[in-house]
């Protein structure tokens, strides 16, 4: 009789372990479909797809993605593209416009405005729809027909660029924005044009002029920017950021950047929270947008000059690597409780995968949505796989037969660790 009611005391107890488990499986679940639904509502970033007029001519460099080198202060790899053809030469008056020309004039005060004429005879309609048909003023003189164009401004300023970082300040990791001030020259071996500088990633940008010639130009720059976050080694990730300046007027018939390797560096008192300077790089190149209007033929040259930042280690182990960690190895201590003891060991397992799932969804609130996984998401699929191993064990003595109890029981105790091992060694390494 006293072993009836050790019996039903025994499964009363096992009762209340599966309502236990249960119940935080659910919160498991539950939170789950909200990490899911944040991975799977992020969007994908677009591959990029070129207009049919964004194609580069025969010959033309392509924009390489800068290479950091050496330390934190190094300047950039010189990447200047090859120079716009010299203007052909022509007689003004071949034009048809004035022989009278001003130096300091732009390019459209002396464009004309295309007609019938300026089109091959055995031209087709389709190609001429393509080229564009509109009545805008274009250049006859010149590789360029472009209205921007200014064939007879005598060939392109080379202009050296060079750049000193200041500061970074609150650099954003949910939207890659960040606030920089910075040090901009700008050195030509011949006067350069009218400059209408923009920085394309930009907004709120203001520029100073500190020094100001026709060969010279010094800028103490101020401004907002947002560049690409890629987070697929979170938390051991590293970032670009990145400052993307061009002439808003000025084609490379009139404009070519090239890199002031010396003149490319950062501040020596240079700091950004959270992150470590790891190089600096910069390059230019040329380049062609979408068609914006007809005999839209013109290049630009871009200056890009790339910050590469490091995440710090140490911080990024005891935020993520050692709560996980801890997490599963409080799980396995449930392995060596006795199997008359259910509800204990039950409370070992359970309980640590609703904490799992809470301590991951805590994590990704901090990052932006994305369509891959991080490291990070990598580790806590180890830690899933770890904890449901551990409460597998713990189900197969509450609903196995109590003859096999102790075989599972003294089984359980090494195969669980060893496959747990395996497992985070490899959400670690992969």
């Amino acid at each position: 009789m006293h072993e009836g009611r050790e019996r039903r005391r025994k499964k009363r107890r096992s009762s209340k372990s599966r309502i236990f488990q249960l119940i935080c499986l659910i919160v498991a679940i539950g939170v789950g479909i909200l990490i899911i639904g944040k991975k799977v509502s992020a969007d994908v970033p677009a591959r990029g797809m070129s207009a049919p007029g964004d194609a580069p001519k025969a010959g033309d460099p392509a924009a390489p993605k800068p290479k950091p080198k050496g330390k934190a202060k190094d300047a950039g790899v010189d990447a200047a593209p090859a120079a716009a053809p010299p203007p052909a030469a022509s007689d003004p008056k071949d034009a048809g416009v004035d022989a009278a020309f001003d130096p300091d004039a732009g390019g459209l005060d002396y464009a004309v405005v295309q007609t019938e004429d300026d089109f091959p005879k055995d031209m087709s309609a389709e190609e001429k729809s393509n080229i564009g048909t509109g009545k805008v003023p274009i250049h006859r003189e010149g590789p360029y027909r472009s209205p921007l164009a200014h064939p007879r401004f005598g060939g392109p300023a080379t202009v050296k660029v060079g750049l000193v970082i200041r500061e970074i300040r609150e650099f954003n990791i949910q939207t890659g924005g960040f606030e920089a001030d910075f040090y901009l020259s700008l050195t030509s071996d011949k006067d350069m044009p009218n400059l209408s500088l923009v920085f394309t990633n930009g907004h709120e940008v203001t520029f100073n002029s500190l020094a100001d010639t026709n060969t010279f130009k010094l800028l103490s720059v101020t401004g907002k920017f947002t560049t690409t976050v890629d987070l697929r080694k979170y938390p051991y990730d590293t970032q670009e950021l990145d400052l993307l300046l061009e002439d808003q007027k000025a084609g490379v018939d009139q404009l070519v950047f090239v890199t002031d390797k010396a003149r490319t560096s950062l501040d020596s008192s240079f700091r950004l929270s959270s992150f470590g300077a790891s190089g600096t790089g910069a390059i230019a190149y040329k380049h062609k947008y979408p068609a914006r209007f007809d005999r839209d033929d013109l290049y630009v040259s871009r200056y890009k000059f790339t910050l590469t930042v490091d995440r710090f280690a140490t911080s990024a182990a005891f935020s993520v690597f050692v709560p996980a960690f801890i997490i599963v190895l409080i799980s396995l201590t449930g392995l060596w409780v006795p199997p008359d003891e259910l509800e204990v060991r039950s409370n070992a397992g359970a309980p640590m995968l609703a904490a799992a799932v809470l301590f991951h969804f805590s994590l990704i609130q901090s990052l932006p949505a994305t369509g891959y996984l991080t490291h990070a998401d990598k580790l806590m699929l180890g830690v899933y796989l770890s904890l449901l191993l551990n409460m597998g064990s713990t189900w197969m003595l509450m609903l196995g037969e109590e003859r096999w109890m102790e075989h599972v029981f003294k089984t359980a105790r090494w195969s669980v660790p060893t496959a747990t091992l395996v497992i985070m060694v490899l959400s670690v390494v992969l």
